[in-house]
């Protein structure tokens, strides 16, 4: 069913694109896939870019997230080890992740860093260095 944007309260929008995602349990072979709809919206137009275009963006813009922040998250910050149990504390971890993320992007952007990975790079970061970066 077609739908304009704004019949839906996404005005400035000119795509709003549903795909189907099947996901299969590889742990559980015989278990049933796994079906969700992801939502999204696009001020590109359907004259800029077709449904091919869009689907291949919408794969990069998941790929970078899978294999830079949620890397760099999970496998160098350990945050799906993490057995923090409350939900605010769980958050404040995640922001401080974000935060640690971010600050040694900038740096590396800058050119202020040699250090090729974030684990080493938050290894030699001290209270008073982080502190020195955030006041920047």
């Amino acid at each position: 069913m077609a739908v304009s944007p704004e019949e839906i309260g996404l005005c400035g929008c000119w795509q709003v694109l549903a795909v189907e995602r099947t996901s299969y349990d590889l742990g559980q072979p015989a278990a049933s896939p796994t079906v969700e709809v992801g939502y999204y919206a696009s001020s590109v137009t359907v004259d800029e870019r077709d449904a091919a275009q869009m689907a291949a963006a919408i794969r990069g813009h998941w790929s970078a997230i899978e294999n830079g922040t949620h890397y760099r998250r999970d496998v160098t910050l350990g945050e799906d080890a993490c057995r923090v149990a409350d939900r605010n504390a769980a958050a404040v971890l995640a922001s401080l992740r974000n935060l640690a993320n971010a600050l040694y992007e900038l740096e590396g952007d800058a050119g202020r860093t040699t250090v090729d990975t974030l684990r080493s790079w938050c290894q030699q970061q001290t209270f008073s260095t982080a502190w020195r970066l955030l006041r920047r």
